[in-house]
C-alpha cells in the first residue's frame, strides 16, 4: 500500500503517490499549493502553527482563468492609463460585507509589490486598483483577492445589475430558510415558556430542546455561513471583525445549549441563536439595498452607455464601437438616443435633454453650428454633427470617470472612523471575556454569565460606525451629481465644508460670459478679416464677443492665416503676418508694448493695433448672471467671506462688483496675481474656493483648498479643478456649499448614532440588563439607523 502523507496545507491526508511534490512540502492540489505560497510570501507562516493539526477545507471553487484578465481585449474596455503612466481598473470585490473586509484587501493588495494604488469603497464594494504592468499583471492581482477568499470582476455598470441581483437571491435563500425555522422554533419555545409556569418534565423538555436544535442547525451552519466565511478569512489574515463577534456568540450559546440538552440541566438556547443569525442577517440584508439605492444615482448614467453608434462611412450610416470614433468623423443621432461625442451640429436640428449634465429639466433647441455635447439626450432631434473629441475625452467619459474616481478617495474623517473601527472587535471580545469572569465569581451561575457576556459580544456594532462616513458621503455626491455638481473626490466634502473665504473671477463666473460689442470707435481704416482671424482662435469670451459683432456687420470671404500666432493671459493675442505685428487685447497688453491709449469707459474695452497703432477700440458689455446678487448674498450669510478677482479695467470691475452686491475685488489680475492673492489668504489662515472657467485661472484654482470650474470652461481648468459645474450657474455654486455642509453635519450626527449606541448599549449588557436576543435586534437597528439618517437628508433633497 503506498505511503500516505499530509497536504503541508489542509492537513489533509492522501496517496503519496498522487501528491504534488514541492521541496520538502507535499500538496493535494494546486489551490492548496498556492495558497500556502501566498501565506509564505505575504509573512503569514504563523497561521500554520495557530492552526496546528486542524484539517483545513481545500479550496474547491473554480474561478474564471485569471489569464483572461490580462488579454488586450479586456485592457481596451475596462484598463486605463493614468497621468503617471501607470494602469487603473475599477473592479467590484464579492464577499465584503463588513470594513475589516475592505481593510483586509487593501491591505493584501498593498503588499504587493507593483500595486501603487488599493481603494475599496464600502458602500458598493467597488475597488480602484492602481499598478505598474511592468512590475505584477493584473491576473496576479486578481489571484491575490481570490487566494484571501473573495473574488473580483471588472466593474461595469451595464452588468451590476446582474450581479447584483445574484447577491440579493443569495440573501433572499438564506433569510427564507432562517425565518423558517425561526418561526417554527418560536412556537416550540412557546411550549417550553408555558411549561415553565405550569410545570413540565424534564425527558419533555429534551424532546423539545431536540426539535429546536434541528431546527436551529440549518440557520447557524447555512443562513449565518456569511458570518463563518467571514470571521474565518479575518482570523486568518490576523483581523478581528464583526462576523467574528456574531458567530462568537452565535455558535457558543450553540453549543452550550447542546451541553444543556445532554446533560438534562438547565435552559437551552436554541431559540436566540436562531434569532441572533437571523435578525442579523436581514439587517445586512436591508444595509444592502439601502447602500444599492444611494448608489444608484451615481451608475445611472454610465449604466445607459450603449455599446456601439451610427457614423457616416463613405455616404453610408453604419454602426461602429464607440472606441473606434475619431475626432472629424461624423456621427448620426435619432430622436430618442443618447449623444455619445461633444461635436457640432451639420445637419438638423431639434430639442435636446441636458438634465444628465446639468440638472436642468427644460429642453434646449440646437441647430446647425451649434455645439452637441455628450451626454445629452435627443427628444426630438434627428441630426448629423461632427465629433470634436472621441469618446474616452469626451464630457460623458470624464463625467464617469470623475463619479467613480470620487469614491475612492476617503475623507480625514471617514479614515479615522475606520482606524477606530479596526479595533473595535478586539475590545469587545476582551470586554466580553471580563464581564463572563466577574459574573461568575461574583458569584452568579456560570449560565447567566455565559448568556451576559453573549450578549455582550452581539450588542456591539463597529459596523454603524463604519457605515457612517461612506453611506453620507455616497448621498452627497449623489445629490451633487442629480444636480449638475461634481465631486472629484468624496474628500473635497469635508474640506469644501470648512470654507471661510470665496473667490470668484468675474467673466464667465459672475457675469453671463457673453460680452457683446455694444459700441465699437473705429480709429483708422483696417481690415475685418484680420481682426476675425485674430479673435477667432481664442476661446477668451471677449474675443467671442468681438468675433460675433465682426462676423454680423462686415462680410468675411476668406479666411485669414498668421505667420505666427500667441495668446497672453489676462493680456490679449498677438500674431505676425507679412512682416506685420497684430494686437487685440485690453490696456494691459498696450501698456507690454509701450503703447499709449487713454480711453476710458465703465464696459470692458478691447483694443485693435496694427503696427503699434490703435485702429479700432471695441466697448464690450456682459451682464451678470441671474439672481447673482441674491446667491452671493446668501453665500456671505453663511460666513463666507466673498472676494472678485478680474484681469479687466477698474470702471467695469466697479460695476460688476456694485451690480453683485460685492465689496471686495481686485482689477487688472494676471494669471499670477491671482495665485498670489490666494497663497495671501492661506498665510492669514484662511481656508479657500477659487470659482473660474478659463486658462487665466488655473494658477489660482490649482492654489487653492478648493477650486471650482465652470463647466463650459477651458479643459485645462477642468482638469485642474476639484469640482465642476456642469450648469455654469451660480444657483448650483449656492447648492454645493449646501450640499458638502449638509454631508459634512450627516458625517458628525452619523458618528454620534454609532458611538452613542455604543456607549449605551455596551455598559447595559455588561451589567445583565440585555438578553441576546434583544442584543441581536439592537445591533442590526443600530446599523439601518445610520444608513436610515442619510436617506433621510437624500429624500428631504428631492423634495426641495
Amino acid at each position: 500500500m503506498s505511503e500516505k502523507i499530509k497536504c503541508s496545507h489542509c492537513h489533509l491526508e492522501f496517496n503519496k503517490s498522487v501528491m504534488i511534490e514541492d521541496g520538502e512540502h507535499y500538496f493535494c492540489c494546486n489551490g492548496c499549493q498556492g495558497v500556502f505560497h501566498l501565506l509564505s510570501d505575504q509573512g503569514l507562516e504563523s497561521f500554520y502553527k495557530k492552526a496546528g493539526d486542524v484539517k483545513l477545507t481545500p479550496p474547491t471553487k473554480q474561478y474564471e482563468d485569471s489569464s483572461n484578465f490580462n488579454a488586450p481585449a479586456f485592457y481596451d474596455r475596462f484598463v486605463k492609463t493614468n497621468k503617471e503612466g501607470f494602469n487603473e481598473v475599477s473592479l467590484i470585490i464579492e464577499g465584503i460585507h463588513c470594513s475589516a473586509c475592505v481593510w483586509l484587501n487593501e491591505k493584501a493588495l498593498h503588499k504587493m509589490d507593483g500595486v501603487i494604488e488599493a481603494n475599496i469603497n464600502f458602500t458598493n464594494n467597488k475597488a480602484t486598483i492602481v499598478w505598474a504592468d511592468d512590475v505584477v499583471k493584473l491576473s496576479q492581482i486578481i489571484d491575490m483577492i481570490r487566494a484571501i477568499g473573495y473574488n473580483a470582476y471588472p466593474y461595469d455598470a451595464s452588468i451590476q445589475e446582474a450581479h447584483a441581483n445574484k447577491e440579493r437571491k443569495e440573501y433572499y435563500l438564506r433569510m427564507a430558510v432562517a425565518l423558517f425555522a425561526t418561526m417554527n422554533i418560536m412556537w416550540i419555545a412557546v411550549a417550553q415558556y408555558a411549561g415553565y409556569f405550569t410545570g413540565i418534565t424534564q425527558d419533555v423538555k429534551t424532546i423539545l430542546n431536540i426539535a429546536e436544535w434541528t431546527l436551529a442547525t440549518p440557520v447557524l451552519f447555512y443562513s449565518g455561513w456569511v458570518f463563518f466565511r467571514g470571521a474565518y478569512y479575518g482570523m486568518k489574515n490576523k483581523v478581528v471583525n464583526m462576523d467574528l463577534l456574531v458567530a462568537t456568540g452565535a455558535t457558543s450559546t450553540y453549543l452550550y445549549s447542546i451541553y444543556i440538552t445532554f446533560a438534562q440541566a438547565g435552559e437551552a438556547y436554541f431559540d436566540s441563536v436562531s434569532m441572533i443569525v437571523t435578525f442579523v442577517l436581514i439587517g445586512k440584508f436591508l444595509e444592502v439595498l439601502s447602500k444599492k439605492s444611494v448608489a444608484d444615482t451615481l451608475d445611472v448614467i454610465s449604466k445607459q452607455i450603449p455599446s456601439e453608434v451610427n457614423v457616416v462611412q463613405e455616404g453610408k450610416v453604419v454602426s461602429v464601437k464607440l472606441s473606434e470614433v475619431r475626432s472629424g468623423d461624423v456621427v448620426v443621432v435619432s430622436s430618442g438616443e443618447k449623444v455619445l461625442f461633444d461635436g457640432e451640429i451639420l445637419q438638423g436640428g431639434g430639442s435636446f435633454d441636458e438634465s444628465n449634465l446639468t440638472g436642468e429639466s427644460d429642453p434646449i433647441y440646437k441647430g446647425v453650428g451649434d455645439t452637441i455635447i455628450s451626454g445629452t439626450t435627443s427628444i426630438d432631434a434627428d441630426v448629423r454633427f461632427r465629433a470634436t473629441k472621441d469618446f474616452a475625452h469626451s464630457t460623458l467619459a470624464t463625467l464617469v470617470n470623475l463619479l467613480e474616481s470620487a469614491l475612492n478617495k476617503k475623507p480625514k474623517i471617514e479614515q479615522m472612523a475606520n482606524r477606530l473601527s479596526e479595533h473595535f472587535s478586539s475590545v469587545i471580545l476582551g470586554l466580553a471575556f471580563v464581564t463572563f469572569l466577574v459574573w461568575w465569581l461574583w458569584p452568579h451561575s456560570f449560565e447567566t454569565a455565559f448568556m451576559v457576556g453573549i450578549s455582550v459580544i452581539i450588542i456591539a456594532c463597529p459596523c454603524a460606525l463604519a457605515l457612517a462616513t461612506p453611506v453620507a458621503t455616497l448621498v452627497g455626491l449623489s445629490l451633487g451629481a442629480s444636480r449638475g455638481i461634481l465631486f472629484k473626490e468624496a474628500a473635497q466634502l469635508e474640506t469644501m465644508a470648512t470654507i471661510d473665504t470665496l473667490v470668484l473671477d468675474k467673466t464667465g463666473t459672475i457675469t453671463i460670459g457673453k460680452p457683446e460689442v455694444v459700441q465699437m470707435h473705429s480709429l483708422k481704416s483696417f481690415d475685418p478679416a484680420l481682426l476675425y482671424a485674430l479673435v477667432q482662435s481664442s476661446k477668451h469670451p471677449v474675443a467671442r464677443g468681438v468675433g460675433a459683432y465682426i462676423k454680423e456687420h462686415y462680410e468675411i470671404d476668406a479666411h485669414e492665416d498668421f505667420e505666427s500666432y500667441k495668446q497672453i493671459p489676462a493680456c490679449g493675442i498677438e500674431a505676425q503676418k507679412g512682416g506685420k505685428t497684430f494686437l487685440g487685447g485690453n490696456a494691459k497688453l498696450l501698456g507690454m508694448y509701450a503703447i499709449s491709449g487713454d480711453f476710458s469707459s465703465e464696459n470692458t474695452l478691447f483694443y485693435f493695433v496694427e503696427e503699434k497703432e490703435i485702429v479700432a477700440i471695441f466697448e464690450l458689455q456682459d451682464g451678470i448672471k441671474p439672481h447673482a446678487k441674491e446667491i452671493i448674498a446668501n453665500i456671505a450669510k453663511r460666513g463666507i467671506e466673498v472676494v472678485m478677482l478680474t484681469g479687466d479695467n477698474a470702471k467695469s470691475a466697479q460695476r460688476i462688483a456694485h451690480e453683485a452686491g460685492i465689496e471686495n475685488y481686485r482689477y487688472e489680475q494676471t494669471p499670477e496675481n491671482k495665485a498670489a492673492f490666494v497663497e495671501e489668504l492661506h498665510a492669514k489662515g484662511k481656508k479657500v474656493v477659487m470659482v473660474g472657467d478659463g486658462v487665466n485661472d488655473i494658477l489660482a484654482l490649482a492654489n487653492a483648498d478648493i477650486g471650482i470650474v465652470m463647466g463650459s470652461g477651458s479643459d485645462i481648468a477642468i482638469e485642474v479643478s476639484d469640482v465642476v459645474l456642469m450648469d455654469s450657474s451660480l444657483k448650483s455654486l449656492e447648492d454645493a456649499f449646501k450640499i458638502s455642509r449638509t454631508t459634512f453635519g450627516l458625517v458628525k450626527q452619523n458618528l454620534g448614532i454609532s458611538l452613542v449606541y455604543n456607549a449605551i448599549t455596551i455598559p447595559l449588557a455588561m451589567a445583565g440588563y440585555v438578553i441576546p436576543l434583544v442584543a441581536a435586534i439592537s445591533m442590526s437597528v443600530s446599523s439601518l439607523l445610520v444608513v436610515g439618517n442619510s436617506m433621510r437628508i437624500r429624500l428631504q433633497w428631492k423634495k426641495n
